[in-house]
């Protein structure tokens, strides 16, 4: 397996990690000190983790891998966003109503670990929101 593959392969198992809502494997596949940015904040693994959790228990989201594009250290993600706002989520009640959008993340790895160094995200929350009747973030 080439550098891309075992990257790639990382990625998946993140996918496998967030949609059954594992979050010590997730936190699992990042460096110590990593560094995760995203449309709802960013910081180190223990800041976002509440973000996470929000968004697993509370939006019930699930992501479909689409598109896996590896070069070097990088892997940048296409995926299918689903989830249904069935539990109080960032300071909101659930509305019971459903999502699906577009959303892209670019992984960025330590080479000599092959754990994820930094973590970029991208969606349109503003679509989320009206979806799951909401008010935007």
């Amino acid at each position: 397996m080439t550098l891309e593959d075992d990257n790639k392969a990382v990625v998946r198992r993140y996918v496998e990690a967030f949609n059954t809502g594992n979050l010590q494997a997730l936190k699992g596949l990042f460096a110590e000190d990593a560094e995760i940015q995203g449309v709802l904040g960013h910081g180190l693994v223990n800041k976002v983790e509440p973000i996470w959790r929000q968004l697993i228990e509370g939006y019930g989201l699930q992501l479909t891998n689409e598109d896996l594009v590896a070069e070097g250290d990088q892997v940048c993600a296409r995926y299918t966003e689903t989830g249904t706002f069935k539990a109080p989520a960032f300071g909101n009640r659930p509305t019971g109503r459903s999502n699906t959008l577009v959303a892209m993340e670019l992984f960025t790895f330590t080479i000599r670990e092959g754990r994820i160094s930094r973590r970029w995200g991208a969606r349109d929350a503003a679509s989320q929101a009206r979806q799951l009747g909401q008010p935007p973030f």
